[in-house]
């Protein structure tokens, strides 16, 4: 048998069970951090987020913060908290500027981060005015696109200077696509047609227009009157070629649009059994000769370059002063009142 006592066994030190407790609970705790900043940036799920394509709208003056915000609300993001941290990070928390950002749907927030660090898209509205457009027409037009006051629209297309006597600004918007920024007032937007509109006076246009003895407003009006009475782009040197014929013969334009202009009636509202051709008003080119006192409508350029640029005879090579649109789908020219109105019993 061995002599002596048995060894005593050896104890471990309270601090040391307590340390490496602390450690234990530290990795336990970096480890739910780490879990749970995963789970911040990681996509929302299918029934929590968005399934579609977002775009995120930045105005003047938005925050980080307010952007982050909405795209939590938009199931975007999980957490404002975490974009905004791995912006600031990355040092891009000062990147976001005004325009739009389009977010595909399934970005974590780093994706989401590295979007926002991009150059957006402009913040526009686009609006198109059609060519043939009265004043009356664009409040609605505008308001579809979101864009300007409706309800005080008119009052600004009042306060234009057209370059006719009556001052309107009928006939000098011109019709296109224009972008405006979504807090474009109607004065900047009038201003902006206007302008483009101003465009088409060049000194040779204007020169060209004088040789045919007509003024700016006087170029327009026809152009105007050619732009309601034209099927296609194709017939307008013709139309314009007869109303010129007809303006140097002094033989009455008799042109529907402007008795309808004039009894502030859409074309298609014309009643000829109510007397509407005879009721005499300034636009009324039946009654009266010469052109009315102003456009009737604001003509795109082929219309203003078919003035410059008329079909002055017809096939035959006679001064054309008549037209009518057949059934047919084909515009019938003559330089005799009688072939006319052959060829209105034929076609119509």
């Amino acid at each position: 048998m061995p002599d002596g006592p048995p060894p005593t066994p050896r104890r471990r030190r309270p601090w040391l069970v307590a340390l490496l407790a602390l450690l234990l609970v530290l990795l336990l705790a970096v480890a739910a951090a780490l879990a749970y900043g995963y789970t911040l940036t990681r996509p929302p799920s299918p029934t929590t987020g968005t399934a579609r394509p977002y775009t995120l709208e930045i105005k003047p003056g938005d925050t980080l913060a307010l952007a982050a915000a909405r795209l939590e609300k938009a199931g975007v993001v999980r957490s404002p908290a975490a974009l905004r941290l791995i912006m600031r990070q990355r040092g891009t928390a000062g990147r976001l500027r005004e325009g739009y950002y389009d977010l595909p749907p399934g970005l974590d927030a780093f994706q989401v981060a590295d979007r926002l660090a991009d150059t957006p898209r402009p913040r526009v509205r686009s609006v198109t005015i059609p060519e043939g457009k009265r004043l009356k027409d664009l409040p609605a037009i505008l308001k579809s696109a979101q864009l300007g006051e409706a309800q005080s629209l008119a009052a600004n297309l009042k306060t234009g200077a057209g370059r006719c006597p009556n001052r309107s600004l009928e006939g000098f918007l011109f019709p296109a696509t224009y972008p405006f920024r979504p807090e474009a007032t109607n004065t900047e937007i009038v201003a902006a047609l206007q302008g483009r509109m101003t465009q088409e006076f060049t000194a040779e246009r204007v020169k060209t227009a004088r040789k045919l003895g007509l003024d700016t407003c006087g170029w327009v009006t026809l152009a105007s009157m050619v732009q309601a009475e034209a099927a296609n782009v194709g017939e307008m040197p013709t139309i314009a070629g007869i109303f010129l014929n007809r303006l140097k013969a002094g033989i009455a334009l008799g042109a529907d649009p402007t008795v309808a202009y004039g009894l502030g009636k859409d074309l298609n509202q014309l009643d000829r059994s109510a007397g509407d051709f005879t009721r005499d008003t300034p636009y009324n080119t039946y009654t009266r000769r010469g052109l009315p006192p102003g456009p009737i409508n604001n003509p795109g350029e082929a219309a203003l370059l078919s003035i410059l640029n008329p079909r002055l005879t017809t096939a035959s090579g006679q001064e054309a002063l008549y037209f009518v649109h057949g059934l047919d789908g084909k515009i019938h020219v003559n330089a005799d009142y009688a072939a006319h109105l052959r060829d209105v019993n034929r076609y119509r």
